[in-house]
């Protein structure tokens, strides 16, 4: 089995390297990852200028783009064997509820997905994070198990690991999103010209946190995995619609 691996935080995030040595164990594994944090880049491509990869000592590619970039790159133009699989991370912090709309390492799996392989998304859920070996462990988990029994092929797994030993972990737990509060307010401060930055706020803390959300699993010190897709249409809304718009 052949698995690309990106991520967000960088080609020198420790979560990628644990990742890629764990997989390496049992897959051959491609590394293509951006030169430097692309946190928070979600879906964006980078059009007006052209993208330039390296190869840094230990065989990985680092491009000077976003998650998706790399994922793009990877699949239509710089490798010449194509891969089976796509897995982002191992991201720094987790990525719950309505972080997947922001999220860079969301982002790499779901343009694997859109280019038709399976794709998975992994966030170890603290920060800095210590255990990313036991992220890597439910990832190569959850990968065999997909090699036994593939699910559908438009699923994308999104999974989220409590920053635990692996003894530790209660479950592995099949969940949604789940949904937080409106996140805090920007953070102004002043460069040293006296002129006005602003820092993005802190995330808002949960607010749809209940049995059954990715943010309840981990607070029962288990893993999440909430399947998602790409089709972002709200089909039961269609019929709707278009009885609103009839008057026009």
């Amino acid at each position: 089995m052949h698995i690309l691996i990106t991520n967000d935080d960088g080609y020198l995030a420790r979560g990628l390297k644990t990742l890629a040595d764990a997989l390496a164990r049992v897959a051959r594994v491609t590394v293509v990852a951006p030169d430097r944090n692309k946190s928070g880049a979600s879906n964006s491509l980078t059009l007006m200028r052209p993208l330039r990869v390296n190869r840094a000592d230990d065989g990985f590619y680092f491009v000077d783009g976003t998650p998706t970039d790399c994922v793009h790159l990877a699949l239509s133009g710089l490798l010449e064997d194509a891969p089976d699989m796509v897995v982002s991370g191992i991201n720094s912090g987790p990525n719950l509820g309505d972080d997947v709309l922001y999220s860079g390492t969301v982002a790499g799996a779901m343009e694997g997905r859109y280019l038709g392989l399976p794709a998975i998304a992994v966030s170890l859920a603290g920060k800095p994070g210590e255990h990313f070996d036991t992220a890597a462990e439910v990832t190569r988990r959850v990968i065999a198990r997909l090699q036994a029994s593939p699910l559908p092929d438009d699923t994308l797994l999104n999974v989220n690991v409590p920053d635990l030993p692996l003894a530790q972990i209660d479950a592995i737990r099949a969940t949604r999103l789940g949904f937080r509060h409106k996140a805090e307010s920007m953070v102004r401060q002043l460069d040293p010209y006296q002129r006005p930055v602003y820092w993005v706020g802190p995330p808002g803390e949960a607010q749809d946190a209940g049995p059954g959300t990715d943010f309840h699993a981990l607070e029962q010190a288990c893993v999440s995995v909430t399947p998602m897709q790409i089709d972002l249409t709200r089909h039961g809304g269609i019929g709707p619609l278009q009885q609103w718009l009839e008057v026009l």
